[in-house]
């Protein structure tokens, strides 16, 4: 039983925070298939904050950094990621969140906790000081996380990755600063800034991260299988999993995963449900966002699906210029069996 804050999760199963991928759409799938603790796609905390500065009298366009903060009915528990290198605007952010007062807000909820990201390796986003780059400033992160600490009454959280590069490997110092600094929970994806997403993920790193601290720690990276998580699991001893890339087009990992935890076999999924969920998926996106916005952001969510499904090689092209909601649906049905 992992427990975050008031919340408890049996297996600890979560959804991790995928920049373009995990919508409130993607979000709704996972968690109808099993997936315990979801985390929103990062918030810029700056942007955030300078979008409250703003005008209201020559503010033609809604707020873009808003919407990616909202918490929807049902996807409760649930945390919001931010990400930034400034304490003061990250405080700042973490307490608009927290409280839902910001302008462009249309969340409901209280989140479950604040996540601050210092994982992703995308170079626009190193290049300023944040996300995986503040591996390389542990005075900087702990003053980031004792910021929000302060600033919020919800649980804070941190997603790191193993270190900057193979010579500079510091999860667990940097575990034990963001411990000392408040965090309540720490997830280690096991891998360096330098590896990006290339195999292969460092288990060992996520385990000694795990013997270092008292807080909770999730292990992250090549979980594609539940007998990948099982194995992570019993690897590691991490107090849970976060699956990410291994969810993509396939949201029933969530369900196989507990399944196996839990000693059962795990369910076959028949190609028509995998269409009818492509399906369900797309619906939810375009009822979002549109159908122009909802068409063109399901495409890959889409190729997702269809990998390795029986005639979708012939209808891929068709599919990633398919327009309308009508054209996606009649090339999915034609691969129902």
């Amino acid at each position: 039983m992992l427990k975050i804050g008031n919340i408890e999760l049996k297996h600890g199963i979560m959804l991790a925070p995928m920049a373009g991928a995990t919508d409130h759409a993607f979000r709704t799938v996972c968690k109808s298939f099993g997936a315990e603790y979801l985390v929103s796609e990062m918030v810029c905390a700056k942007a955030l904050c300078y979008e409250q500065k703003i005008k209201k009298s020559i503010t033609a366009s809604p707020s873009k950094t808003a919407p990616l903060a909202a918490i929807r009915e049902g996807e409760l528990p649930m945390a919001v990621q931010i990400f930034g290198s400034e304490p003061s605007f990250m405080a700042e952010a973490a307490r608009m969140i927290a409280e839902n007062s910001y302008r462009g807000t249309t969340s409901l909820f209280t989140p479950t906790a604040i996540d601050i990201n210092m994982g992703c390796p995308v170079p626009k986003v190193v290049s300023n000081g944040e996300g995986s780059a503040l591996l390389k400033n542990p005075d900087l992160a702990s003053e980031i996380v004792e910021a929000v600490v302060k600033a919020v009454d919800i649980p804070v959280t941190v997603k790191i990755r193993i270190g900057w590069d193979k010579n500079s490997i510091n999860a667990v110092e940097m575990a034990k600063r963001l411990e000392a600094a408040g965090a309540a929970l720490v997830c280690v994806h096991g891998r360096t800034r330098e590896q990006q997403y290339a195999p292969y993920a460092d288990w060992t790193q996520i385990a000694a991260v795990k013997k270092a601290v008292n807080i909770p720690v999730i292990g992250n990276g090549d979980i594609f299988t539940p007998d990948d998580a099982l194995k992570m699991i019993n690897e590691t001893e991490c107090d849970g999993i976060m699956i990410g890339r291994g969810a993509l087009g396939n949201p029933w990992i969530f369900e196989n995963t507990i399944n196996v935890l839990e000693g059962r076999p795990t369910r076959e999924i028949s190609q028509n449900e995998v269409i009818d969920t492509a399906l369900s998926h797309l619906g939810l996106m375009i009822e979002d966002k549109g159908e122009r916005a909802g068409v063109a952001e399901s495409r890959k969510h889409l190729g997702w699906y269809m990998k390795g499904l029986r005639g979708a090689a012939e209808l891929r092209n068709r599919i990633n210029t398919a327009a309308t909601l009508e054209e996606l649906t009649e090339l999915l049905l034609t691969l129902k069996e």
